[in-house]
């Protein structure tokens, strides 16, 4: 029977065996930055290594799948952590007596063949070679309960579908869009279903497994035990067919596609906005994954939005802050890319950096139908330049009318 090959988690992501789950996160991201297939588009290869990175930091970045495998040196989910915490606590701890890690990827059956293994060697105590053997109750009878727990629910798994993965866009909107809404377009690369195959991935008629000859199982050998497990070419059915020529196997093929989609008015910087059923195609009638999209909103040169509320900061005369006016403010009820505008009463004796608040003049809310935001006007007094006598003699008459001093509270302070 065919031999499946060890598979070292730790080794995929390049850490160590006592790496922590910061060290394991920014490792995964590092290599997936590298090998995502968004990135690496039509290449095989660096799919092929996605997968093995994804399902190493499936396994090592969950405490328990990660304690089952440092102690077993594989990963199933069939496996029972009690069953496996026993038979580390046996004597049979660190993955089978320091075997490199093994076999067995997330969601793989491992129906075990003790058939020809000598379990002589091991007592109740998990003692070495040579050790007294105990009939009926000595580790052997206890090794087979273990794992006849362990794997009670073990079984052939066949690959079969496989539902499309999500994807991630960041899309850049100018000011006006996100307040007033609109039809924004974008073109996006996706996997879409493969037209040869229909999702499949084989064509042809099915014929024998040449790696497990039909069997469904290969031999996976741990230190001095030696187990069957399911055949990972054909996932236990004993059958393969031919990759499909177009995707190459993958039931997928890679796309570009223009995209157009709605923005709703009130729309903010990073909102996320899930478009369902967008994202990769999924493989054999699954379904598709969904596209997020992550919404940038550009700058204005008059007008700051904080969540529905909108900032704008206006200049005013000294007469009209001393005196109180109405005056004329841009506001974001226009038409096209270009302000409206409305009347601010300015109080008498109004200070410079003094906020007004205009209500219900600010952005329509994305979530709360029919409501609105404020607008906030802040006050900038703009000292007028005297160039004339005249105008100079009038200040100073008011000056001497009023005399007091704005800093006089600063001085007595100090």
């Amino acid at each position: 029977m065919a031999t499946a090959q060890q598979k070292d988690y730790y080794g995929t992501l390049g850490v160590k065996k006592t790496a922590t789950q910061d060290e394991i996160r920014k490792a995964f991201r590092k290599l997936a930055r590298k090998y995502h297939p968004d990135v690496n588009p039509g290449d095989k290869k660096a799919e092929e290594k996605f997968k093995e990175i994804s399902e190493a930091n499936d396994v090592l970045s969950e405490e328990k799948k990660r304690k089952i495998y440092d102690q077993l040196g594989f990963y199933s989910d069939n496996i029972d952590p009690a069953a496996a915490e026993a038979y580390a606590k046996a004597g049979a701890g660190g993955g089978f007596g320091g075997a490199a890690h093994g076999a067995g990827g997330r969601g793989q059956g491992v129906p075990f063949d003790f058939g020809g293994f000598d379990f002589s060697g091991f007592s109740g105590g998990g003692a070495g070679r040579g050790a007294h053997t105990e009939t009926g109750g000595g580790f052997g009878a206890n090794f087979r309960d273990i794992f006849g727990g362990m794997f009670s629910g073990a079984g052939r798994q066949p690959r079969g579908p496989q539902p499309g993965t999500d994807l991630e866009y960041q899309v850049e909107i100018d000011f006006w869009t996100a307040i007033r809404g609109g039809i924004t377009r974008l073109d996006i690369q996706r996997q879409s279903q493969c037209p040869t195959c229909k999702g499949t991935g084989a064509v042809g008629k099915p014929m024998e497994c040449p790696e497990c000859k039909g069997t469904g199982q290969v031999t996976q050998t741990g230190g001095r035990m030696k187990f069957n497990i399911q055949c990972p070419r054909c996932g236990g059915s004993g059958k393969v067919q031919n990759s499909c020529p177009t995707c190459d196997g993958a039931g997928v093929v890679t796309r570009h596609e223009p995209l157009e989609f709605r923005i709703k008015p009130g729309t903010r910087d990073g909102q996320r906005i899930r478009l369902a059923g967008k994202g990769n195609a999924g493989t054999e009638g699954a379904p598709a994954g969904d596209l997020y999209l992550i919404i940038r909103v550009g700058h204005h040169k008059l007008f700051r939005r904080t969540g529905d509320d909108i900032l704008i900061t206006v200049p005013v005369t000294a007469m009209e802050a001393a005196l109180g006016a109405r005056i004329e403010v841009p506001t974001i009820d226009g038409e096209g890319p270009r302000p409206g505008s409305a009347q601010l009463k300015i109080p008498p004796g109004t200070q410079t950096g003094q906020k007004l608040r205009m209500r219900e003049k600010g952005v329509p809310s994305a979530t709360r139908e029919g409501q609105r935001g404020d607008q906030i006007v802040e006050i900038k007094i703009v000292v007028p330049k005297v160039q004339d006598e005249r105008s100079k003699e009038i200040l100073r008459e008011l000056q001497r009318l009023n005399p007091e001093n704005p800093r006089a509270d600063l001085l007595s302070e100090s």
